[in-house]
């Protein structure tokens, strides 16, 4: 499969999981909206009919005074009411009827009056009921289907808190309900209710809960998703670089081997004429072949044993420098057949380090090989390593003039059986394993290395060791 197409599936799917996720969020909120409406409706209609009941408690107090005070009068009708029509005759009835419709009227204004009379000269909070208010707000919200606790606090006209229930609560009280009390009276004699629900917002967020659910599974959907395309396309790459590394492998190998058996039937065919010289010359080819297999196998059983976790290194305190200018006056000689040169510049102070003395050869080896394996074909390569001191670490730094490494290649030049393509598959030898090995080294050392580079101009390498301790 294609990188592009596996983007533009990553990208069409990570665009649906983001939709689903809109919807569903939009879709809580709105049920969340729903709920908080249907809430603040039954609450005002709750208030609503507390506050009638405190102004029908009071009037039917009133009216119990007024209706004491003619109670004879009205028995004395109710008898009259109960005598026959037939005895009494309809004219002497109806007039009977018609006083005490009259008298009724002067009952019910008498209540009114005494009403009006009672709200404008009692204080608002001698008129207001607490008990009976709070066992009415209490059955009204229960009646609208709301069973949560509240706390409430009375103000008069003015805004003077007059009373607040004996276990009230802060929490909540930035969102709460207000009802006037009192209405029909002046406005000396009314009054405010507010009511909160501490736990209002838990109540809201509960209709929620199976879709906060949803989008727990739809993000650890996507979650899942996107770990599984990153191992797909993972798997996809190391595959890539397994059937490079065997390609390489296999051309590396194909060279010396050929070499290898091309000498042997040299030696082996009668019909060659053989001198000593030529006896020496075809053993030597066959010594540096094998070498060469052996050093190339090697490699890759250090691999191979570092990932298993087998590796043991042999750590000593040496000099540092003694060991660069020793692998430089080996290899020195091989940089200047291809027409360049090596400067040193060994200007630490304290060279000394613990080290595998093997494996900090090869790390040297490796990278002044790797700057030989990608010099620029025109330019003379020209290698300079430098070595000081920073505090309590030794330093080490290769620079080479050749073709430079692109971005997106530097941050996978220490990856396994990675290899920086110039053009030509094998026209760089090797199994991609070099500078992975070099790491790898460098970190069991504990030390760090990093690479700068810019395409064309060249490549640096820094090591970074600590400095052995006396």
């Amino acid at each position: 499969m294609k990188r592009w197409i596996l983007w533009t599936i990553c990208l069409s799917v990570g665009v649906c999981f983001v939709i689903l996720l809109y919807l569903q969020a939009r879709y809580a909120w709105s049920m969340m909206s729903i709920r908080r409406e249907q809430f603040n409706e039954n609450v005002f209609r709750s208030l609503d009919a507390a506050s009638r009941d405190l102004e029908r408690s009071e009037t039917m107090a009133y009216l119990r005074d007024v209706v004491s005070i003619y109670a004879d009068t009205l028995d004395t009708y109710s008898s009259s009411y109960s005598m026959d029509i037939t005895m009494t005759g309809m004219k002497s009835f109806q007039r009977r009827i018609r006083n005490a419709y009259i008298y009724e009227r002067e009952v019910l204004d008498e209540v009114i009056l005494r009403v009006m009379y009672a709200s404008s000269n009692q204080l608002f909070e001698d008129r207001i009921n607490k008990d009976f208010l709070r066992q009415s707000i209490h059955r009204a919200l229960r009646d609208n289907g709301i069973t949560l606790p509240f706390h409430y606090r009375i103000y008069d006209t003015n805004g003077v808190e007059v009373f607040r229930c004996p276990d009230y609560e802060t929490e909540g009280e930035e969102y709460s309900y207000s009802q006037t009390l009192f209405r029909s009276d002046p406005t000396t004699g009314m009054g405010v209710v507010c009511v909160h629900f501490p736990s209002l917002n838990r109540y809201v967020l509960e209709v929620a809960n199976m879709i906060y659910l949803a989008l727990l599974f739809t993000v650890i959907l996507f979650v899942t998703f996107m770990i599984t395309v990153y191992l797909v396309a993972r798997q996809k790459k190391l595959s890539e670089l397994k059937k490079d590394f065997i390609s390489n492998m296999t051309h590396e190998f194909k060279t010396p081997i050929s070499t290898i058996s091309i000498a042997a039937q040299m030696m082996s065919d009668t019909n060659l004429p053989k001198s000593p010289e030529t006896y020496e010359r075809l053993g030597g080819v066959i010594s540096s072949e094998t070498k060469r297999l052996r050093y190339q196998v090697e490699k890759v059983l250090q691999m191979s044993l570092y990932e298993d976790g087998n590796m043991a290194l042999k750590k000593q305190v040496l000099n540092a420098n003694e060991l660069i200018e020793g692998v430089v006056e080996t290899f020195s000689l091989k940089v200047v057949q291809n027409g360049g040169e090596v400067n040193t510049r060994l200007d630490a102070l304290n060279p000394n380090v613990e080290v595998d003395e093997m494996h900090f050869t090869n790390i040297i080896f490796n990278l002044m090989d790797n700057a030989v394996k990608y010099k620029k074909e025109d330019v003379p390569l020209t290698l300079e390593i430098a070595t000081w001191n920073k505090g309590d670490d030794f330093c080490i730094q290769i620079t080479d003039n050749g073709l430079g490494i692109r971005k997106d290649d530097l941050k996978r030049v220490f990856d396994k059986f990675y290899r920086v393509h110039t053009g030509n598959t094998h026209n760089v030898k090797g199994f991609g394993l070099g500078l992975a090995y070099v790491k790898k080294m460098v970190q069991l050392h504990s030390g760090t290395i990093k690479a700068s580079s810019e395409f064309g101009k060249g490549t640096k390498f820094l090591i970074v060791l600590p400095i052995a301790k006396s």
